[in-house]
């Protein structure tokens, strides 16, 4: 196995201190702040060793390339951007802090997604529909890498699939200044110029993400592993779960312990180190 070390506090003493460890026969340095250490062993002390140094690990296959996917799904709040929008609506509405509580409940998965989302948007009723440009245009911005990990998807011919629990008025918006393939998201129900605090159709929760992600596979003939899928809360876990390599990016305990690895530390780039 390959083990990928990186993050911003990686140092060239570490990648020693690791290949000792792990007995890896060679460590190549792949980018500035990225090592890959070939034939490591999975040395059952490095997580710890990795978390309390704030660097980031992953084993990999040897051979796995980034240049074979032929799909990559991805959430979008906390992880394709660096807001929740609906904090950042329910700031505007002056319910930040009741709609804040909600989310980190139900992305822990303390509470039911579906029934969250519901009691999070009828704070948001009576708001004014224009707030939702003001998050976009003020507030919106994309996670540290974003820019060379959806670069290289567009140069490998990798298909790009945002999924949402939050709202098509920025996932459409997104889709179409970033190019991305495919979105699924919920639809915010807006009258006379107002939110009506609710959710028009059905809410997209967890198996709605996985889904997505299934039918959207299909359609591309794309085999499991050449899939990935990342994500950060409680209910993106199902569609990781269908993917060949799924990716907990600052993610919630409960997503780090289930997924293929972890980037607590790297920007959205470093998905492009995992892989040759």
């Amino acid at each position: 196995m390959n083990l990928i070390l990186q993050g911003p506090a990686l140092e060239q003493g570490h990648v020693d201190e690791a290949a000792r460890m792990t007995r890896a026969s060679s460590a190549e340095r792949i980018a500035p702040r990225a090592y890959r250490l070939a034939n490591a062993s999975q040395e059952k002390s490095l997580a710890a060793w990795c978390e309390a140094r704030e660097i980031d690990h992953a084993f990999m296959p040897e051979g796995r390339r980034f240049a074979d996917l032929k799909l990559l799904a991805m959430d979008m709040d906390s992880t394709l951007i660096t807001v929740e929008c609906i904090d950042e609506l329910g700031e505007l509405a002056g319910k930040q802090r009741e709609i804040a509580a909600i989310t980190a409940q139900a992305m822990r998965g303390e509470i039911d997604y579906t029934e969250s989302l519901r009691r999070r948007v009828a704070l948001l009723q009576g708001l004014e529909e224009s707030a939702l440009g003001r998050v976009y245009d003020e507030r919106l911005r994309l996670t540290p890498g974003a820019d060379r990990l959806l670069a290289a998807c567009k140069r490998h011919l990798v298909q790009l699939l945002l999924v949402s629990g939050g709202f098509s008025f920025f996932t459409e918006l997104l889709k179409a200044r970033l190019d991305i393939d495919y979105t699924v998201s919920n639809v915010l129900g807006i009258e006379r110029g107002r939110l009506t605090g609710r959710v028009v159709g059905d809410i997209v929760e967890a198996e709605a993400k996985a889904a997505k992600f299934r039918a959207v596979a299909k359609e591309l003939k794309a085999r499991k592993e050449q899939t990935v899928a990342i994500g950060d809360g409680a209910n993106d876990l199902k569609m990781m779960a269908e993917a060949g390599v799924s990716i907990a990016f600052h993610a919630k305990p409960v997503v780090r312990a289930q997924a293929s690895c972890a980037l607590n530390w790297s920007g959205l780039d470093g998905v492009l180190n995992l892989f040759e």
